[in-house]
């Protein structure tokens, strides 16, 4: 019996279709394994419930503007009375109302640029329909207007005029000072100071302080000036 299954299986296995052998390479080599879809940080979303769960910042308001001062609305309503006196072209009335607004209320500063604007048109204005100054009282106050307005060139020739028909008037060799000044002829402007002294010492405490002389102050003669016992200029002046 065992010889018959002997037999049996070897003619099985002559009779079995041959398998191709595979190689080693084949078998080893095994599929790439994937890794899982991650989602990226920028894909994530965050639920619209969470998104309004979340508190909101509430909106700050504006800080209320400074109270402002009783003087505040007094220099507008000279201002504005100023400026309607420009428009029914009252140059001369509505030079004295920005002037004032100016001496007044320092501390407005945005009125004051517009009242230094609007003086300058009414002091330009004033001159151009001003008949020709005579007198040397009026050719200071002509010269002042022209020094204000900018026009140094129409101030220093009032001013001569005035200085030759009237050589002792302190105040026209004060402002030829301050005119001369603001041209840099800083040598003039001393020797009219030192003269606008000697007639009137009084000019020398106001010379102190006058910013428009401030281009000179730095200079020997100015110092010699202003520093001076007011009696010595008193007895220059008696001398003279």
């Amino acid at each position: 019996m065992a010889k018959q299954r002997r037999a049996v299986k070897a003619r099985s296995t002559r009779n079995a279709p041959v398998r191709k052998a595979v190689p080693a390479a084949r078998r080893t080599k095994s599929r790439p394994k994937t890794s899982p879809k991650r989602p990226s940080q920028s894909s994530k979303r965050v639920p619209a419930r969470v998104i309004a769960a979340v508190p909101q910042p509430e909106p700050v308001a504006p800080p209320p503007p400074p109270p402002r001062k009783p003087g505040f609305y007094e220099a507008v309503a000279i201002y504005e009375r100023g400026v309607q006196g420009l428009q029914r072209h009252d140059f001369a009335g509505a030079a004295e109302l920005f002037r004032t607004v100016i001496e007044r209320y320092p501390e407005e500063r945005e009125l004051l640029e517009r009242a230094r604007l609007y003086l300058r048109v009414c002091e330009r204005e004033t001159a151009r329909h001003t008949p020709p100054p005579e007198t040397p009282a009026e050719q200071i106050i002509a010269a002042t207007v022209a020094l204000n307005a900018g026009d140094h060139a129409s101030a220093l020739h009032q001013l001569q005029r005035a200085i030759t028909a009237d050589p002792e008037n302190y105040h026209a060799h004060y402002i030829m000072s301050v005119a001369l000044s603001m041209r840099g002829r800083r040598d003039e402007a001393v020797e009219h100071l030192q003269r606008a002294v000697e007639l009137n010492p009084d000019n020398r405490s106001q010379a102190m302080q006058d910013p428009d002389l401030e281009n000179i102050r730095d200079l020997d003669g100015f110092r010699a000036i202003v520093e001076a016992p007011p009696a010595q200029n008193r007895r220059r002046q008696r001398r003279r």
